[in-house]
């Protein structure tokens, strides 16, 4: 049974001394907004615009309505307006995972923003990023009337499928490949990557190690393909990646591995997290940071500071890529946005006191830079 277009009748009531029913009793209905018309002094109209959070209302009238409304207790009735202007002020994040540093700051800055713009965030979480999950999402957040949707494509599709989302609701991809035909916000990855390997080379390394994320992940293939480029383009041959998956105790696993090679000095951790867990193991194989071997990370984690010794890192712009991904989204409903569009945050050096150029004497690589044995001739 239908309920929205089924009316239920009450029993008719006992009928009193004179032989004639009683009276029905009415529930209390809620103010109206000709009640806050009333109250303020001002037109139905005026109350309209107030509630729709239109600006052309002179800043005293619209307070004298906001206190009627506060007063009378009057809320707005959201599927009215909604049906009036075509849009419900709700917004839909799709996101593959919750227990990443970045996704977590990027989801807060999306909220914040949306927020600041009036709209309401609905979050839709993602177990297996598969073509049939993204889709089902969202359908899911179509159901609950958003007016676009955010993606946050933290991994690979586990298909390998080209994703596909409905044309006819306006959509912003974070963290991905381009060529998804959407428009697209993400950090410098690559840009991050070059300046941390950079750092470590200008002070005099010889070689750095890099501890990469997951391969699933589109950020880390980001910045482990930059990294081997900067290598590349100083004449000197990437080692073998050791791959973690953005936590501490793997990068902590990884750190012992490294810590056997007498001649490591220099590492480039794809996060914080990883680079934490190594500087533990190498702390505990004896291995001084940075006399004896610097290390970088990505991300600037608050708590990258009180790391022993503080953590030279790459900072991104979480709130920056969130902000940026709302303005995006909202001019698309407003129909003004490009689909074309692939915005780039840029990153910056934070450097700190766990990297140092190597000691002198400290053993070098033996065979990594290119041309070595012309320099033998």
């Amino acid at each position: 049974m239908d309920q929205e277009n089924t009316s239920l009748k009450a029993p008719a009531a006992p009928p009193g001394e004179s032989g004639k029913p009683a009276a029905k009793s009415r529930a209390k209905r809620g103010p109206s907004i000709g009640d806050v018309a009333k109250a303020s002094g001002v037109s139905a109209q005026t109350v309209s615009r107030v509630s729709n959070g239109l600006t052309n209302v002179e800043e005293t009238t619209k307070n004298r309505v906001l206190d009627a409304m506060r007063q009378l207790g009057y809320r707005p009735n959201r599927a009215a307006r909604a049906l009036k202007s075509g849009q419900f002020k709700s917004i839909g994040v799709i996101m593959f995972t919750l227990s990443s540093f970045g996704n977590m700051r990027t989801l807060d800055a999306i909220a914040t923003a949306a927020s600041l713009a009036g709209y309401s965030v609905t979050l839709i979480p993602v177990q297996d990023p598969t073509t049939g999950t993204v889709s089902g999402a969202y359908e899911r957040l179509r159901e609950q009337q958003v007016d676009g949707v955010v993606v946050i494509f933290e991994a690979h599709l586990l298909d390998d499928a080209d994703i596909t989302l409905p044309e006819d609701l306006p959509a912003v991809v974070i963290d991905s490949n381009a060529g998804f035909g959407y428009p697209m916000v993400d950090t410098d990855q690559a840009q991050g990557a070059r300046f941390a390997t950079q750092h470590l080379l200008d002070l005099g390394h010889q070689q750095v190690w890099h501890i990469g994320g997951p391969t699933t992940s589109f950020s880390a293939t980001h910045r482990e393909e930059s990294w081997r480029r900067t290598l590349k383009e100083a004449g000197i041959e990437a080692p073998a990646v050791l791959h973690g998956d953005w936590s501490t105790e793997s990068g902590y696993q990884i750190g012992l591995e490294l810590s056997r090679n007498p001649d490591l000095t220099a590492i480039f951790a794809a996060n914080d997290q990883m680079a934490l867990g190594a500087m533990r193991a190498l702390h505990e194989q004896g291995r001084r940071i940075p006399e004896d071997v610097s290390i970088v990370g990505f991300d600037d984690l608050d708590e990258s500071t009180s790391f022993w010794p503080p953590l030279t890192t790459i900072h991104q712009d979480f709130y920056a890529v969130g902000r940026l991904s709302i303005e995006n989204l909202l001019q698309q409903i407003a129909g003004t946005g490009s689909v074309d569009d692939f915005t780039t945050v840029p990153t910056s050096m934070v450097v700190r006191k766990s990297t140092a150029a190597p000691m002198e004497g400290a053993r070098r690589p033996s065979a990594r830079r290119k041309n070595v044995a012309a320099d033998k001739g």
